[in-house]
């Protein structure tokens, strides 16, 4: 059980794990603007002074001594609707901003950090208290789809990281609709269910890249009965898969012995997809399927626990799925 709220559980749109990045800050002088989007929990060691003062995992600016805020930018690494932000003021103890504002632009293309800046911004966040050393939830009712966040500071002050927590929104214009992964993130892709994310977010499974080591996965705690882990997704859209991607990376001692795909077909029957599996531990899979009916969902079973890397289902969107896609991007427009 958790007290998080449960907008928590959607990706996080800045993280540097989906591409997020700091364009810019009006001030970095104790601690660079870049911590903001790590993917990580923030870290701390005591009395590691460097030649500016203590070595925070975080974004830190000076004092001030005149009237005035500190700011950064992020570029989204996806772009999406936003339902809830946290400003985490982790080991911030004395230096945090007491307060704090945070709004959204969409902008195509490849703007530079000063078109950005110039752009019309709408408040999410709209200047809130927030405390020191802790994760300062904002719950927001975001219906539009956003590429760059702005945050303040009011006036100065230490955040260790800014998580945007939301939907990813595709541009159908930039995919390629007959051949594309149907469980990526990026392709609008999200986790609907999951039996268990002890260890890590099921979101990380439906990445891009390949994961670094085991924490950039997905992995459960150890099962002490008959039962077995499982994840439920939301495809980008109505689609036939082609081939399934099941990769057990960096998961040596900890891979399932097993595991089984199926899809839900548009009126709601589920169809096994890839029959229950023997999987290798540290090994990329990679399975093609016989022509199979149009799917609207997936869901992955492990047996009987443990973790993957990724899960990849290529194939093509059907006329069905290629028009929910874009009704989704115009409705966000």
């Amino acid at each position: 059980m958790t007290d998080r709220p449960e907008w928590t559980e959607l990706p996080d749109l800045a993280s540097r794990r989906f591409g997020g990045t700091v364009m810019w800050a009006t001030d970095e002088l104790f601690a660079e603007k870049e911590n903001l989007v790590n993917p990580w929990v923030p870290a701390h060691r005591a009395e590691t002074f460097g030649p500016k003062g203590q070595v925070y995992d975080g974004w830190e600016t000076r004092r001030h001594r005149e009237p005035g805020d500190d700011q950064a930018i992020v570029r989204l690494g996806l772009a999406g609707t936003i339902t809830g932000v946290i400003v985490d003021t982790a080991f911030f103890k004395g230096n945090y901003p007491p307060f704090v504002s945070v709004e959204a632009t969409s902008l195509p293309g490849y703007p530079s950090a000063a078109e950005v800046a110039e752009a019309e911004w709408d408040v999410l966040v709209d200047r809130a208290s927030a405390a020191g050393h802790t994760e300062n939830f904002y719950a927001v009712n975001g219906s539009r789809r956003y590429t760059h966040v702005r945050l303040t500071q009011h006036p100065d002050g230490g955040v260790a990281r800014l998580r945007v927590h939301g939907a990813p929104i595709p541009d159908p214009a930039l995919l390629d609709l007959d051949a594309l992964d149907l469980a990526a993130l990026e392709n609008g892709a999200i986790v609907t269910g999951c039996s268990n994310r002890f260890y890590s977010s099921p979101n990380n499974i439906l990445s891009p890249g390949l994961a670094a080591h085991q924490a950039e996965g997905w992995e459960t705690a150890r099962r002490r009965d008959d039962g077995n882990d499982w994840v439920t997704l939301r495809l980008a859209g109505a689609g036939i898969v082609r081939f399934v991607e099941l990769d057990t990376s960096n998961l040596k001692g900890n891979a399932p012995g097993w595991a089984s795909v199926s899809g839900r077909e548009t009126y709601g029957e589920w169809v096994p997809l890839l029959p229950k599996t023997r999987l290798q531990p540290d090994t990329r899979h990679r399975f093609a399927l016989p022509d199979g009916p149009e799917v609207t969902e997936a869901r992955l079973d492990i047996y009987p626990d443990g973790g993957l890397a990724r899960l990849r289902l290529f194939g093509r969107l059907t006329e069905a799925g290629r028009a929910n896609l874009k009704a989704r991007f115009d409705k966000t427009r």
